[in-house]
């Protein structure tokens, strides 16, 4: 629109060039705003369905690197719960080779005594590995069944979980079996086992069936504690026998090694589960890694600015912003040649 130059009360193209001046000067700072902050959409006014797609797969996308960050840390507990069953396999190997070396018959009783005080030391050290093998003070081969089990958050929804179970693994409860107590070894006697009326403690007191002694399908006896006890069969004679590991028998260590040759078997299947939740999670883990990558990039795609296109549009602007400047100052002034009437 081109106004009345012989006219002084409205200068319409002066107000048009302003007009033109103010929606450059916008444009600019909105440009501006997505070159300093390396985004298209700095609000819902920029662009409502992009804000909000953007922002959801923003949710999503933290919501899966904090994931493949918990299986991370779940991987380095399943290390820590495997360094340990690793080490108490190490502890077994050891153990059923001093069995073996118990069993030979050119060993003195003295000799196997020396060895079962040895095996119980190497158990004490077993105890120790089921007892501090903990990670943030949570005892991973804890007693309770419940306390052994830990849930780990490996995706961005509620239903996202992986549960993984740790088994005690002590001298009495080895493994995944459950029922292989190492010392019953020693406390084991098969001989004398058949005919006898009762069973004494060391003191002359009465042994209680189940709770002092068990007698075994196989008529063998299992012991609860070491210590000597005395047989009195039916005609009232006497038999004395010492249990425990420093009383190792070459009997006792002959049926041990198949004990040993159980409880590493039970041990081992305890080990495979730690490396199939491992094989596991390093499957959730590439996944998510996957999955990061590809919701960032299409939330990139809607919300981050391109920085070619926006300086591309700012060059523009400023030519504009230029020549808008000067178009308005000459609009400005163009009423004062009304002044030359009165020359």
């Amino acid at each position: 629109m081109f106004g009345n130059i012989t006219t002084i009360n409205s200068n319409f193209s002066a107000m048009e060039a302003l007009y033109n001046l103010k929606q450059t000067n916008g444009k600019m700072g909105l440009h501006q705003t997505r070159l300093s902050t390396g985004k298209r959409i700095n609000s819902a006014e920029d662009d409502a369905a992009g804000y909000h797609i953007a922002k959801h797969l923003e949710s999503r996308t933290r919501g899966l690197s904090q994931a493949l960050d918990n299986v991370s840390t779940a991987k380095n507990i399943l290390n820590i719960a495997e360094g340990g069953y690793q080490s108490q396999m190490d502890i077994l190997q050891q153990i059923k080779e001093s069995l073996t070396q118990a069993a030979d018959g050119s060993l003195s009783d003295e000799q196997r005594g020396a060895i079962g005080d040895r095996v119980n030391s190497l158990l004490t050290e077993f105890d120790d590995i089921y007892t501090q093998t903990k990670y943030n003070g949570f005892q991973l081969f804890a007693e309770s069944d419940i306390d052994r089990q830990m849930t780990f958050q490996v995706g961005e929804e509620s239903a996202d979980i992986f549960q993984a179970t740790f088994d005690a693994s002590n001298r009495e409860d080895v493994g995944e079996n459950g029922s292989i107590n190492l010392d019953n070894v020693s406390l084991t006697i098969t001989d004398p086992t058949e005919g006898f009326n009762s069973i004494t403690l060391d003191g002359g007191a009465s042994a209680v069936a189940g709770t002092d002694y068990i007698v075994n399908s196989d008529n063998s006896v299992t012991f609860t504690s070491a210590g000597t006890y005395t047989f009195v069969d039916d005609d009232g004679d006497n038999s004395e026998v010492q249990v425990g590991w420093g009383s190792l028998s070459q009997n006792q260590a002959t049926n041990g090694i198949d004990t040993l040759e159980s409880a590493i078997d039970s041990l081992s299947a305890t080990i495979q589960r730690m490396g199939d939740y491992q094989a596991r999670l390093t499957s959730k883990e590439e996944s998510l890694s996957i999955g990061v990558a590809n919701t960032e990039a299409s939330r990139s795609r809607i919300e981050d600015a391109d920085f070619a296109k926006e300086q591309m549009e700012m060059v523009k602007l400023q030519i504009l912003q230029q020549t808008g400047v000067s178009a308005f100052s000459q609009a400005n002034s163009a009423p004062q040649v009304v002044l030359s009437l009165f020359k």
